[in-house]
């Protein structure tokens, strides 16, 4: 039985999926929006919010907590300065999966996981 084991195993061993979920994390902080499997998705949401929440504490045990995790000091610079500054007002919530179909290889269904939000900024940055 599993009763009260969290978290998905995505057929990798620990530390391969440590690895993983660090990569899905930093690439969606930098980016604002990845396509990934459904499953990946739902687990870089645990982590990714966990994340946001470091960054609106905003002080230097959070900022070595995510240092810790993200190991990519621009990413959490940003992470601090200007993501955090988005969702200062708002209480959980930050990321959004939206399911996209199937992946044509292997039928494996796909999803975009993006910030909250980033439509807004995506446009400001364009002007």
């Amino acid at each position: 039985m599993r009763h009260r084991k969290t978290g998905r195993k995505l057929n990798r061993s620990a530390s391969h999926r440590l690895a993983m979920m660090r990569n899905i994390v930093t690439s969606l902080l930098e980016h604002e929006r990845i396509s990934t499997t459904v499953p990946k998705a739902k687990e870089a949401r645990r982590v990714a919010e966990k994340m946001i929440t470091l960054g609106k504490r905003g002080d230097l045990h959070a900022r070595r907590q995510a240092m810790a995790y993200i190991r990519s000091k621009d990413i959490v610079a940003k992470l601090f300065d200007k993501i955090s500054e988005q969702y200062t007002d708002r209480q959980g919530g930050y990321t959004r999966i939206v399911r996209t179909g199937v992946r044509s290889g292997d039928a494996a269904p796909m999803a975009i996981i993006e910030l909250v939000g980033y439509e807004e900024s995506a446009v400001q940055e364009a002007e």
